[in-house]
């Protein structure tokens, strides 16, 4: 199972580069890490496991630091954070979680 992000900044329609990501993994004892990262030239991140290992199926959770990016940017945002929560379940397959971003709104879907 593998993971990967796109961001797009909306407002000037180019990669949101250098947007820093957090994952985590839904389980009994509340939420865990799962990994991180930051957005590279092109806007995308692709995500590992602990220690590059394979994901498990589970329930995760990836959050964007929104705000520190239009703040490095001059601009005043709404969002300080996106957080999107979904469901990994097939072992052999990739899971890509698009965000569309602006500084007072969001978009996101399951991408391929």
């Amino acid at each position: 199972m593998t993971l990967s992000t796109h961001v797009l900044d909306a407002t000037t329609g180019r990669p949101a580069a250098g947007v820093e990501v957090r994952l985590e993994r839904g389980g009994d004892g509340g939420w865990v890490p799962s990994g991180r990262g930051e957005t590279g030239p092109d806007g995308r991140l692709r995500l590992t496991g602990d220690g590059g290992a394979e994901f498990e199926p589970g329930v995760y959770r990836i959050t964007f630091d929104s705000g520190a990016y239009f703040l490095a940017r001059g601009s005043a945002s709404f969002y300080p954070e996106v957080t999107i929560t979904f469901e990994m379940t097939g072992r052999d397959e990739h899971y890509h979680v698009p965000l569309l971003l602006s500084p007072f709104a969001y978009s996101t879907y399951r991408g391929s």
